[in-house]
């Protein structure tokens, strides 16, 4: 039962947090009304800026930042135990990372759907927001890398998976056609949607998997899967990306947030059922905190922090806000389920992950065996318990003092989450064939919908700071998602000592900026609130551990790994982030006492933009 108990007292955590602290920071603290002007009328163009219905942009916004985040943070971090996991995941998501993405969502809609990092300009300081734009554009590129990178593996190693990510972007197009072109409702494309991607799962998973290790050179370097498989997803993005909202990135992230809250539902129930069974506990089946953490392994605190980034608190979450969400927002009181709902839902994304990585591999590990026709198959065998988890998550009890933390591997920890998440879908009478294969499409499209999602954002940040530095032509929305891809795909094939190896190398640095970037933003949210007088304790405490935290675990990083091992890639981004973080903190401290009580000048209209004929005052002083 601990496993029930545990999933039932995080949802009411949550459920009770929204309802009082989430609807004190959306009704007092930023004073949200429904009369407000917003950028997604102001500014329509039906591109970029669409007024949109709550339900579709909780969708897209919820899709965009979950990704893979959620997934291969908190099934890395068990390896400490569940309960630090745990504890992090559900008090970050309340008092950190919710109050975080809020912030964004509403400082970017009383900013005409501005940037977090374009506010920063007005907020703090013109050189604030440059400093800004840079470490969005560095993080944006590990985003990029690592999320190209998670889909990749996931297709090498779950070929069963690779037919419904696909099937989901002609579905998208119909879903986008019918309702903005033909004015549709949402039903019928919806239902249809749903059962094609579901059909895909199970066509992938009995009948055409679609593995390319068959039909590329075994002995490659550069041709391998992964690497090929990155490729693609990223030439994929650049079109994504550049297509108007309405037409792919909104229909895909909504269809898929459907196909996704099913799939979470069926584990919830899973998890429900194979607790009060008995076949997983959680208790019997992880240390709570570990005892027997092997010498190589980094210390838990601050790593804890950034290992759990997403579904804690994520800096990436502050540019889908400001970037995408804001722009479709149609009214200023969805930003409390939008922004912070979001946040707690990812946040009950991680408990469940953290269960399944737990409780659900130790119902049995997973083993799959391929046929002459190609098709797998997949069995559990009847190691259950510890001894199944140890499978998963070698420690220095299994003798060797550095099998631990240096044995650990991307593809090891989105198996724990898929394989434990399939024992769950199993104790619903799903078969585990098709239970690997719907977890496998889960993980893989949540990367999908965060790698489209960080590529627009990309092409925003690259033609920002373009702008800023005189270089129009790189502005050029297909010049800057150009820049955008190609740099991500550099970094997802070389960082490793193999191409297409790099995945858990980047990690700690995704996890470190990912943390650095929301300290930032909410320091820009600080200045927000400063200049109107406001309370400062919901935004301060926050800010401090965001800050703190991953510069901590950066510099740990770079003194004792990355510098002695000649990692130049991890040695140049941790510097420049470290040095970007101290310089925009120093700006913050050297403006602070100018700005209280003193709003900042107005935001411009976009280039080409005419000014509306009334301001809405309430939004400026509030």
């Amino acid at each position: 039962m601990s496993t029930l108990i545990v999933a039932v007292a995080s949802m009411l955590g949550f459920l009770v947090a929204y309802h009082t602290y989430g609807r004190w920071l959306a009704r007092k603290l930023f004073a949200l009304t429904d009369d407000a002007v917003m950028p997604s009328e102001e500014l329509r163009d039906d591109v970029d800026y669409v007024p949109t219905r709550r339900s579709i942009v909780f969708g897209h916004h919820f899709t965009s930042i979950a990704g893979t985040g959620p997934i291969v943070g908190p099934a890395l971090a068990v390896f400490w135990g569940w309960l630090p996991a745990l504890l992090w995941v559900v008090f970050g998501s309340i008092l950190i990372g919710g109050v975080h993405d809020l912030s964004a969502l509403v400082i970017s809609i009383r900013n005409k759907g501005q940037s977090i990092g374009q506010a920063a300009g007005r907020l703090v300081s013109p050189r604030a927001k440059i400093l800004f734009l840079t470490v969005l554009a560095m993080a944006l590129s590990v985003v990029l890398a690592i999320f190209g990178l998670v889909i990749a593996v996931i297709f090498a190693l779950y070929p069963e998976s690779v037919l419904s990510v696909w099937i989901a972007m002609p579905v998208a197009v119909m879903i986008g056609w019918w309702v903005y072109r033909r004015g549709g409702g949402l039903l019928l494309p919806s239902l249809i949607g749903l059962t094609l991607l579901y059909l895909a799962v199970y066509v992938g998973a009995y009948l055409m998997p679609v593995d390319l290790a068959g039909i590329l050179p075994a002995d490659a370097k550069y041709l391998n899967p992964v690497v090929v498989w990155t490729v693609i997803l990223l030439a994929y993005a650049y079109v994504a990306s550049v297509l108007p909202v309405w037409l792919l990135l909104q229909p895909r992230d909504y269809i898929n947030s459907l196909q996704l809250f099913l799939a979470l539902a069926l584990i919830v129930i899973g998890v429900g059922v194979a607790s009060t069974t008995g076949a997983a506990d959680l208790t019997q089946s992880a240390p709570a905190i570990a005892k027997e953490i092997p010498a190589d392994a980094p210390p838990i605190l601050p790593f804890l922090f950034i290992t759990i980034a997403c579904g804690a608190c994520s800096g990436f979450h502050c540019l889908v806000s400001s970037g995408t969400t804001s722009k479709q927002l149609e009214k200023a009181g969805d930003a409390q389920a939008v922004g912070y709902g979001g946040m707690l839902l990812e946040g009950m994304l991680a408990v469940i992950v953290i269960l399944a990585c737990c409780a659900g591999v130790g119902m049995g590990k997973v083993t799959r065996t391929v046929g002459d026709d190609g098709i797998a198959s997949f069995s559990r065998q009847a190691a259950t318990g510890q001894q199944a988890w140890r499978d998963y998550y070698r420690t220095g009890a299994d003798g060797d003092p550095n099998a631990g933390w240096k044995k650990q591997d991307l593809s090891k920890k989105l198996a724990a989450f898929i394989d434990g998440g399939a024992n769950f879908l199993t104790a619903v009478g799903l078969p585990l064939k098709l239970g690997v294969a719907l977890m496998a499409t889960l993980v893989a499209c949540f990367a999908a919908t965060t790698l489209d999602t960080a590529t627009r954002l990309q092409r925003y940040v690259i033609s920002e700071l373009a702008l800023s530095a005189r270089a129009p032509a790189l502005a050029n929305k297909y010049v800057a998602t150009a820049i955008a891809v190609i740099v991500g795909l550099s970094i997802a094939v070389f960082a490793g000592d193999q191409p297409g190896k790099g995945g858990l190398i980047l990690w700690p640095l995704f996890g470190a900026t990912n943390q650095l970037l929301a300290g930032l933003a909410l320091m820009v949210a600080l200045f927000y609130l400063s200049r109107r007088s406001k309370p400062l304790a919901a935004i301060l405490f926050p800010m401090i551990v965001m800050m703190l935290m991953p510069a901590w675990a950066i510099t740990y990083d770079l003194y004792w790994n990355w510098i002695p091992s000649g990692s130049t890639v991890l040695v140049i981004f941790g510097v420049v982030i470290l040095g970007l973080q101290v310089w925009m903190a120093v700006e913050g401290v050297l403006l602070w006492r100018r700005c209280r009580g003193v709003l900042e000048p107005p935001p411009e209209m976009p280039a080409g933009r005419v000014a509306p004929l009334r301001e809405n005052v309430a939004v400026a002083q509030n």
